[in-house]
This record gives C-alpha cells, structure tokens and sequence, in this order.
C-alpha cells in the first residue's frame, strides 16, 4: 500500500502536515464538521466525522499513518473527557479492529505541554513528573494513558507541542501594534513552537529510516531552542513592528491567560532535536515573528 494519510482533526496544525504529506505524493484524507470546501481545495479527501458519533466511524478509510490532532470543542454537548478520551479510544479501536499489529497504521498523537505542573521556571523534558491542575491537561494526560494501552506493539508516537504560533496566529501582536494593554502577567516563561516546525516534526515522526540505528521514543516534546519570558516575547513583536513598548494589566479571573501563567516551566527539547527535528527552521521566537510579522504586513 502506498503512503496515506488521515488527519482526524485538520485544523491549523493538521492543514500544514497534510500539505508536507501530499508533497511528498502521500493521499491525504481529513475529518471535518464543516469545512468541506476548504479541504478539497487543498486537494484533501473530506470526510463528515465525529468521534463522539460512532455511526461515523465506518466513513473513515483505511490508511498507513493516522495524525490526531482533535482540540475539545468547547460548545460541545459532550464534557472534555467523554470527548478527549473516550472519543479517542473508540477511534483507535476502530482503527485497529482486526487489524494485525505489523499492518496497523502508524499513529500520531497530538498532546500538549499543559500537562507539566511545574512553576519557578524550571525545565521539564519527558522524564519529568506530570501533575495537571488545569482540565485540558488532565484530559489529554489521560488520552496519552488511554493511547498507550490501546495500541500495545503498533507504532504510536505522542507529541507534547509547545504554544503553537505562525501565519495568522501570534498572541496579542494586534494588542500591540494598536497600543492596547495586554491582559496578561508579564513575567512567566512561554514555550512555542512554529506551525511549519511542528508538522515537520509531526511527518518526520512518520519516516522510519531516521530510526534505522536507535528506537523510535513513544514520547516527544516539541519546542523551540529558546523559552522566554512574557515581556520579552512581546516586546519583540513591538520591536518588529515599530509599535511602542507594550504596556500589562492583570487578567480577569477566569481568563485562560491567568490559569496558564499559575506554571511557569522551560521546555528542555533535545530528544525532539536529537530524533526529529535536527534542522529547525524557526529556532527561536525571533525568527519565527519576524518572519511572521513580516509576511502578514505584506498581505
């Protein structure tokens, strides 16, 4: 069978694998409530799924490789656990159903750094200890669980990524340029990742020669080179687009933003360097906003 591709959960992150994918001549299928004409126009096979409906299940093809990247819906009627982890395991069973183990699709799983707890800046790699506070977190710390006992002996690779910014998408620069105060703390580290170095790392995460000499790691987390602190961070974007020094005010109290910034950790990345991503075109914050920044003034 030549290279397939499904992409449960093509949003930002899984509209970038897939195009890596099909340039690499792979067939590319994706899963959608209603984006239908957005994806065929990428020359992607769109297919109506949801996998809290599991007549729907029958709709998905057979494929050599699977990326889940499915984020909670937060207007759902399904709370996140019923849909993060019992929706990915009735995926994944439906997947490997009589299926033998050394045909079944290599799978990727998108996670998220939210599940380290840790707080006064200390770095944390895939050894680290994972106690959640926050929902997501401890949802997708149990996905992670649930995956691995599913899909004993076939090929699953999780990924903990990092913020994900890029094209269209970098916290807070309309805030800014427009002179806005940012609802943010300014102290706390950011962890990020450029969408084109996370779907790099997603595909590389599929190509089993890189592992002709060590084994595969079930577990990565996907970061750039270079944490950094939240004034930095914005500061940059004014520098990069002539705007004044940004200014802070506190958060509201249950704003995302302020459950975020109660852990402050540094990802330490060398495990994802080291396998999957030794040429990273985005490795730090800097390049990757300039060239975002750039980009998007041109448009």
């Amino acid at each position: 069978m030549s290279n397939s591709l499904l992409i449960v959960g093509c949003g930002y992150l899984g509209l970038r694998a897939g195009r890596l994918a099909q340039q690499s001549g792979w067939q590319v299928h994706a899963t959608t409530r209603s984006r239908f004409e957005t994806l065929a126009a990428e020359g992607f096979h769109p297919i109506a799924f949801d996998w809290n409906d599991s007549r729907t299940l029958k709709r998905l093809p057979t494929t050599t490789h699977v990326l889940i990247a499915v984020a909670y819906d937060r207007n759902s009627r399904v709370d996140r656990f019923a849909s993060q982890v019992d929706g990915l395991a009735r995926l994944v069973r439906h997947l490997d159903n009589g299926i033998p183990e050394h045909q079944s699709a290599d799978v990727c799983y998108i996670s998220t750094t939210g599940v380290y707890h840790q707080t006064g800046g200390v770095w944390v790699d895939e050894t680290s200890p994972t106690h959640p506070s926050r929902e997501g977190g401890k949802a997708h710390l149990a996905a992670e669980a649930k995956l691995r006992s599913l899909r004993v002996g076939r090929p699953t690779t999780t990924l903990r990524l990092a913020g994900i910014y890029g094209p269209g998408r970098v916290p807070r620069a309309a805030d800014v340029i427009a002179k806005r105060p940012i609802a943010s703390p300014p102290h706390g580290h950011l962890n990020l990742i450029h969408v084109d170095d996370a779907a790099t790392t997603v595909m590389n995460s599929f190509d089993n020669q890189r592992f002709a000499s060590r084994a595969r790691s079930p577990l990565y987390v996907v970061a750039d080179d270079q944490p950094v602190v939240r004034r930095e961070f914005y500061r940059e974007i004014a520098r990069a687009t002539r705007s004044a020094e940004p200014t802070f005010v506190e958060p509201t109290v249950d704003s995302g933003v302020r459950f975020r910034s109660e852990t402050d950790k540094r990802i330490w990345n060398r495990r994802v360097r080291r396998d999957l991503l030794p040429q990273m075109q985005f490795p730090t914050y800097r390049e990757g906003l300039r060239d975002v920044l750039q980009n998007d003034a041109l448009k």
